[in-house]
């Protein structure tokens, strides 16, 4: 008898899964293709739903691959665009024709004449008039064959926000305050950010004969769950998509991870009980019912789902056990070994003592935001300590903060009766280019390096503020980083190469790492996988000391590790907090306003508080000591 999977059986949208975005996006360029040829084939033109943001960027740099490389035509193509911010001239840099125009169309042999972008620019008075022409252009070219979505953190498709009607078509809208703080990333400033968009509706959507919705990354893992799994409910729109007859999600991992199949893998068949799912199964219901994981019985295991655990494992009381020594046993207050303790349970080795260790830092402050009590106790403890920056973070320092910058530096000259002519010079010509700079227009090389020179100072500060000395602070400016747009290049050779000197240098015993993937721009990701690769070449090279090296990863200001898989936690007092906070304040540039917040307006100093005092209240609620707060970390194999 042939044994039916039911691993996605609470999946009200079929759902592909891909290791990576690179992969899913290949995925979809073939759907793309085999679309294109067949109606090709049939003297006929493709009509194409169109997406914009981060999302799909990954999906139509593989379309131009297979345009130059494979032959693949579009000249038989017609597309339309979801969305535009408005009011936005098509030229501007945030705006989504000039998006397609740089990721797609002008590569590729697409008639001009038959891509379509709602008009940022027409008249409000005659938006809706201008609305009713592109659903009938949309219906003159024979409807959509296929719509590409991406999915907004609050659900919202095309910039359908929560509330848009099934019936709704293509309309002016308001944007919610979450998408314009999500957004603002590409603008660099929130007052810059469009409160309104032209905006296909859920209607015209659901007229297309496939829909394929796209989502990448953790941050997008909660909302893609509400879609695909809970009721229908125009509070999230992406949910309305269950109503089509031809519609699947295409994910990574990160994207799927909070599908019921794998975060509760249990609820939906058989599943392999290692000490990891276990450690999982038994946290996540001590957690649902507000319990002590030493407290949990069995009547707990069978009336939540766990029966066959049970039935494995035996009962209640042993398992608890088991989950309580693996929580207790993942606390230190000795991040780099407990040089007199010998337990094989330690979440670090004890030898060689002192470490020497390595934090990398995607931005200039990464590295006392998410680990700065972790990182002031390393240094305390004896461990020789170095910092990588891997990028300037100079995107991320205000106008406002150069021209003050530069105005102290010409007081100071002044003061002191020192030649000041070149610096006043310089705060001249940064002062007008500031105030005539134009929301579409790049920092001369110069601001970059005044921003980057900003920025670096904080970070030099914070590092004296630990105790550590020059020659332990390393400042990589990575190339990818440098383009003076917040868009930025792709890891490049450049950057492995200065990643392999500088560990080569080093020789770490301990790396951390950011594992946070939810930065607004992506340097976090980049950075990673920087890092990865700068170790798979040194593997490959034999390098001797990598044998005796552990990476560790860290969360950002975004994102904290989901409880059961972390396995470092160090705890924090009260006066470590409060350390660790002023170490926070020294960035200056980034406090009270940051520029690239995401969807959090909170400050990142508050986040990374309420982040730590968190963890420490899931240890304590999970019957484990109760500490003021907690840094946690997630070992990498590699």
């Amino acid at each position: 008898m042939t044994k039916i999977d039911f691993t996605d059986s609470l999946e009200k949208i079929p759902v592909k899964i891909f290791k990576t975005p690179q992969d899913g996006s290949v995925f979809v360029a073939n759907e793309i293709a085999t679309l294109i040829r067949e109606k090709n084939a049939a003297g006929k033109k493709a009509v194409i739903g169109l997406a914009t943001g981060s999302t799909p960027k990954t999906l139509y740099a593989e379309l131009v691959r297979m345009h130059k490389e494979e032959g693949l035509s579009f000249k038989n193509v017609i597309t339309f665009n979801l969305d535009q911010y408005y009011p936005m001239d098509k030229n501007a840099l945030q705006s989504y024709h000039y998006f397609m125009r740089k990721y797609l169309f002008e590569h590729t042999d697409i008639d001009p004449n038959n891509y379509h972008v709602p008009d940022g620019m027409i008249p409000k008075e005659a938006v809706k008039d201008h609305c009713k022409k592109y659903e009938a252009d949309i219906e003159a070219a024979g409807g959509l064959d296929l719509q590409i979505l991406g999915i907004g953190n609050n659900g919202h498709i095309g910039f359908n926000e929560p509330g848009s009607g099934i019936y709704t078509k293509t309309r002016l809208i308001t944007l919610d305050n979450s998408t314009r703080i999500a957004n603002s990333y590409e603008f660099g400033n929130m007052s810059q950010v469009p409160r309104m968009a032209i905006t296909m509706g859920i209607s015209t959507i659901l007229k297309s004969k496939k829909i394929i919705l796209m989502a990448w990354g953790q941050n997008k893992a909660p909302v893609l769950q509400k879609a695909v799994e809970e009721e229908m409910t125009e509070e999230i729109p992406a949910s309305l998509l269950q109503s089509h007859d031809d519609c699947s999600f295409v994910v990574d991992d990160d994207a799927a991870s909070m599908l019921t199949r794998f975060r509760y893998p249990w609820l939906t068949g058989e599943c392999e009980w290692n000490d990891a799912m276990i450690k999982k199964a038994v946290i996540n219901l001590a957690l649902k019912l507000n319990k002590p994981v030493l407290s949990l019985t069995n009547n707990d295991y069978n009336d939540n789902g766990l029966n066959d655990l049970l039935t494995e494992k035996g009962n209640a009381y042993e398992t608890n056990l088991q989950v309580f020594y693996l929580l207790r046993d993942s606390i230190t207050g000795w991040p780099g070994g407990k040089p007199t303790d010998s337990r094989a349970s330690h979440p670090e080795r004890n030898k060689p003592f002192p470490k020497r260790s390595l934090i990398f830092s995607p931005h200039p402050d990464d590295d006392i935001i998410s680990m700065g009590g972790t990182f002031i106790r390393l240094h305390n403890q004896g461990h020789d300590v170095h910092v990588a920056y891997q990028t300037s973070g100079n995107i991320a320092v205000t106008d406002e903060f150069v021209t003050r910058f530069l105005d102290f530096a010409v007081g100071f000259e002044n003061m002191f009766d020192m030649d000041g002519s070149k610096s006043k010079q310089i705060l001249q010509q940064a002062t007008a280019f500031l105030k005539n700079k134009k929301s579409s227009e790049s920092d001369t090389e110069e601001i970059r390096a005044i921003k980057g020179l900003i920025r670096r100072c904080e970070a030099k500060a914070t590092c004296k503020y630990v105790g550590l000395t020059d020659d332990q602070i390393h400042f990589q400016n990575l190339p990818f980083y440098e383009t003076g747009t917040i868009e930025k290049n792709p890891m490049g050779e450049a950057d492995i190469l200065k990643t392999v000197e500088l560990l080569d240098q080093l020789k770490p015993q301990q790396i951390f790492c950011a594992g946070d993937f939810a930065d607004p721009h992506g340097t976090h990701k980049v950075c990673f996988d920087v890092v990865i690769a700068a170790l798979d070449r040194l593997k490959k090279q034999n390098a001797d000391w990598l044998k005796d090296c552990w990476l560790w990863l860290y969360k950002g200001a975004w994102q904290e590790w989901d409880i059961t898989a972390i396995e470092m936690a160090i705890p924090m007092s009260p006066d470590q907090v409060l350390q660790k906070r002023n170490g926070i304040f020294i960035h200056q540039s980034q406090k009270d306003t940051v520029p690239f917040q995401g969807s959090d307006d909170r400050e990142f100093w508050q986040r990374a508080e309420e982040r730590n005092a968190n963890t420490a209240g899931l240890y304590a609620q999970l019957g484990l000591t109760k500490f003021a707060a907690m840094e946690a970390f997630v070992r990498w194999h590699f």
